[in-house]
């Protein structure tokens, strides 16, 4: 995956989304009647702009990263008498909250319009069934079985692995989890109960049912070498194609656990068996062309049988309902996500910023457009519920603030809402900075 690819594939995200977000606003203010003097997709120098009937400017501003509506308002600009009916600051309070709050509704209902269209069209999946629980593990203690499929987790259906990583990701914190499952290819149901009490888990390192033990049915990988890549180390140290590889130890490898010790660049000891011969090799990653470590062999690959794939595809009612509870799902983790940062019961380590962001975004867009959408979807609704989070420069602080006023009778002095917004500023800064250097460490 280029740079070049993932960064374009960013950027489509934030245009869309921005654009859909700001529309929000600009929608409900001309429905509240009033006066926008510019709707811009990014900000700094406009690249390009044209004027409609009602004085609006529409533009495209140098800097993609964002966007903004500019409305009339007494606040910032002089308003001639015969213009005040139009300025934001002289609607009702429920006028101003409902255009404050027109920008989350229209990233949520975004996120509900691309999940009816990924579940009309429909998204190839895999049933969540287990093929193996790891010994002393939080499921092994449960005597969750192999070969079970999870229908449910405290209640809430699981058709697909994605979603039962995303409510087993809620449960950080909590004591414990009631996992409802069924013998593969049976109906008689299991209830297991999972002891939460010391579970941890890094969201950037494994699956959250990973790290509780349970390895689900996937493609089976054997490292037996069915491929070795011309001028590669793996050629230039004599591997074969039919070299059956091991750990020094003679420990079996596990393919996913090769290509991270790959990613360390440093030489790797392996045990190799050959027509019966044992013997030792030791293998030195190169950087290829994309910057990334490598070796140059492919494990022999078995594809996962047609009985564990599914495709989630439903009528255009129920894929509208999946998409309404997707969105409701998506956006009560993004709420105890952000409670548990607050809390300290997960790290600030897991805090992205835009180069995981972008990153996300091409391989989304590698796999294929299903793909894209619902990662767009996912990100939708991320910047829909941090919008309406009650800091200062959000639209969740100007509600408070409205609310408050509301309450009082009059508005926020204007001093404090400044120092607020300053205040606001700052810790939002502080926020991002910190995503961004998260991300530059996992790029080590």
């Amino acid at each position: 995956m280029s740079f070049l690819w993932s960064t374009v594939s960013f950027l489509i995200v934030i245009a869309v989304l921005v654009t859909v977000h700001e529309y929000g606003h600009f929608w409900a203010a001309r429905k509240c009647g009033v006066k926008v003097h510019r709707f811009s997709i990014g900000f700094g120098k406009v690249i390009w702009s044209r004027t409609d009937k009602q004085g609006t400017e529409f533009a495209v501003s140098a800097i993609p990263l964002g966007g903004y509506v500019k409305m009339l308002d007494g606040r910032n600009e002089e308003v001639p008498d015969t213009l005040k009916s139009q300025a934001f600051d002289h609607k009702t309070v429920a006028q101003r909250a409902f255009i404050i709050a027109a920008g989350p509704l229209a990233n949520f209902l975004f996120a509900i319009f691309a999940y009816f269209l990924v579940y009309s069209i429909g998204i190839p999946s895999i049933k969540p069934v287990i093929d193996e629980v790891r010994p002393q593990s939080i499921a092994a203690m449960a005597k969750i079985q192999p070969n079970t499929q999870i229908t449910e987790i405290d209640g809430v259906s699981t058709p697909d692995w994605e979603t039962i990583n995303m409510l087993l990701a809620t449960k950080l914190g909590e004591s414990k989890v009631d996992l409802t499952l069924v013998e593969f290819g049976s109906n008689i149901e299991q209830h297991k109960t999972l002891d939460l009490s010391n579970w941890t888990f890094d969201p950037e390192k494994q699956s959250a049912f990973g790290s509780l033990g349970i390895v689900p049915v996937r493609s089976k990988v054997d490292m037996i070498l069915s491929k070795i890549t011309e001028n590669s180390p793996a050629e230039k140290e004599g591997l074969r194609k039919g070299d059956k590889l091991y750990w020094s130890d003679n420990s079996k490898i596990e393919w996913h656990t090769f290509l991270e010790k790959v990613q360390e660049g440093k030489p790797l000891t392996l045990t190799v068996e050959r027509d019966g011969v044992w013997f030792d090799k030791t293998l030195t990653p190169e950087l290829n062309e994309k910057k990334r470590w490598f070796v140059g062999i492919s494990p022999t690959f078995y594809p996962l049988a047609n009985e564990y794939r599914t495709e989630l595809k439903y009528d255009m009612l129920e894929a509208l309902q999946k998409g309404v509870e997707k969105t409701f799902q998506l956006s009560w983790l993004t709420i105890k996500v952000i409670g548990k940062l607050i809390t300290g019961n997960l790290s600030l380590n897991n805090l992205g910023g835009p180069i995981s962001i972008a990153k996300g975004a091409g391989a989304s867009s590698e796999i294929g457009l299903i793909y894209y959408l619902s990662f767009m979807a996912l990100i939708s609704v991320n910047l829909g519920v941090m919008n309406l989070f009650p800091l200062p420069v959000l639209d969740g602080g100007h509600l408070v603030f409205l609310v408050m006023e509301a309450l009082k009778g009059k508005p926020v002095s204007e001093h404090v809402q400044n120092v607020s917004y300053r205040i606001g500023a700052v810790l939002l800064l502080m926020l991002m900075g910190l995503g961004l250097i998260n991300d530059f460490l996992r790029l080590n």
